[in-house]
This record gives C-alpha cells, structure tokens and sequence, in this order.
C-alpha cells in the first residue's frame, strides 16, 4: 500500500513533528486541531525547525521548499479531514475518552484502505482501536520527543491488527527516515516501561537529596552513555505526562514501581511541567 496523505490530529509538539517527518519523506501532511491557534504555531514549528537543518547544512533550502510545499492546515471539520487520508496519525493528550471519540469519527470518515494510528505512549491501543469499529486498520506509532531528531519509532500492534497494516506501517517509518520496532499492546510498551521506571526512580533520589539532578544526569550520560540524563528527559516530556503515566501504569499493572513520587506530585501541582513551562528539575 502506498501511503501518500497523511492526517496528523493534534498539531502539538508531538503533532508537527510527525507532519515535520512525513513531509520531509515526500507526503503530504495536514495538521489538524481543535484550536486553530495551535494549527498556525504547530506549522511555524515546522518551518522554523527546518529552518534550523538548512542553517547546519542538514537540509538544502530547495529541499525545505519542496517539503514545506507538501505542508497544509487541515480542514476544521475532522470527519472531512480525514476523507482522503492514506494515514491519520492521532497525537492528542492521553485521555482514554478523547481518543476513543476521535477514532469513532475517523472510523465512519476515513477511506477504508486507511491505517488509523495512535501516538499514545501508553493507553491501550486495543481499547481505541475498538471504538473505530475496523480494528484490523488501527495501530500504534508511538513517536520520540523531538521527532524529527529522534531515531526510533515504536510500533505497537494488538492481537486484531492486520499484518499488511504492521508491514505498510513499518515500511512508512522507515520511509520517515525511522528505526522501527514492532511490541505487543502491552501496558507501557517496551520503552514507556522502561524509561519511567528510571526516570521515577531518579525523581526519587531528587526527593532523598541523594544528588543533585545535574548529577544524576551526569551519571547516566557518562557513565550509561544515555544522550540525556532521565530527569532532563522528564523535563522535555512533560512532568504531567510523566505522571499520568506513572499513575495508569501503577494502577493497570498493580505495581508499587509505578508509584509517582511526592515530588513529582508537587512540581505538577505548582505548574512547573518542564520545557513547556519554563521550569521543571531545570529552569528552561
């Protein structure tokens, strides 16, 4: 199957980056979002980050062009939206009931050869693909924050979907210039499972004043060779979205490891979500 359009619903961070790397590998990308004012910023992203590869000499200007010319806001109704998709990838917040809503539409507007992917990052991908009603078509394309940098692709598949979905879907990550690997819906998947479980655990040092958070940082990217310590991570990702993780995971697994420690709890309470904020374990 050849993928040639493709929706992104969410034009967030996790959002433009997928449109970011779609459009680069030669597609068409449209950007859809409730708030048009996230549409208009999600698309000055893209060009800005682009922007970026040809001033390091990553990306020639005619290739930025060509790409950004594949580029589009979508159109505000998203059952129009995604009439012509090839593949609509969802990267809203992780609400269970908002995904399930959007996949109920794009299962009644969607073409029927299209592929219905989930960005989420640990939500049961069984449990949105139910309410699209086709899902044989739907799986997960759990991206990396920031996408057009990040190497791997996990790709997540339940016991309903095709293999010619998992094939088609691995063949356009690695089209988007991806890793990919293939894990079972799984509560957490592989990475999300993995990588709370140490980003939990460094908060936890954090809070015993064990060392500081440049520290730990510091002992994982030189001595574990990590690209970026787990608390610098956690920033990036999101102190919310890291505790609603830890929180989902803790419950669906019974697992004390998933706990969110205190602090975490606080430094959400008070705002302080990371990059996004400004202020999380670093001043941004």
């Amino acid at each position: 199957m050849d993928i040639q359009k493709v929706l992104v619903i969410g034009a967030g961070t996790m959002g433009h980056g997928i449109a970011h790397v779609a459009v680069a590998a030669g597609c068409e990308a449209a950007l859809f979002d409730v708030d048009a004012a996230v549409v208009t910023h999600g698309l000055a992203s893209v060009k800005a980050n682009f922007q970026k590869g040809v001033d390091r000499g990553k990306v020639t200007a005619s290739d930025m062009e060509a790409s950004l010319a594949r580029l589009s806001a979508a159109p505000a109704d998203l059952a129009a939206a995604a009439r012509e998709a090839d593949l609509v990838v969802e990267a809203v917040p992780e609400r269970m009931d908002l995904k399930q809503s959007i996949f109920r539409t794009l299962g009644a507007a969607c073409p029927a050869h299209a592929i219905l992917a989930t960005n989420t990052s640990s939500l049961p991908v069984t449990e949105i693909a139910a309410a699209s009603g086709r899902p044989e078509r739907v799986i997960g394309m759990h991206f990396f924050n920031p996408v057009h940098l990040m190497q791997l692709l996990e790709i997540v598949r339940t016991e309903a979907t095709s293999e010619e979905v998992v094939a088609t879907t691995r063949a356009v990550g690695e089209r988007f210039g991806k890793t990919c690997i293939v894990v079972q819906d799984s509560p957490g998947f592989a990475t999300s499972r993995l990588g709370l479980v140490l980003g939990l655990e460094a908060i936890r040092m954090v809070q015993e004043g064990v060392a500081s958070a440049q520290d730990i940082d510091t002992a994982m990217e030189l001595g574990y060779r990590h690209p970026m310590g787990p608390l610098k991570l956690t920033d990036l990702v999101g102190l919310d979205v890291r505790l609603g993780i830890a929180e989902h995971l803790a419950r669906v697994l019974d697992d004390r490891r998933f706990d969110p420690p205190q602090l975490l709890r606080d430094l959400v309470a008070q705002g302080k979500l990371g990059k996004k904020s400004g202020q999380g374990f670093y001043a941004w």
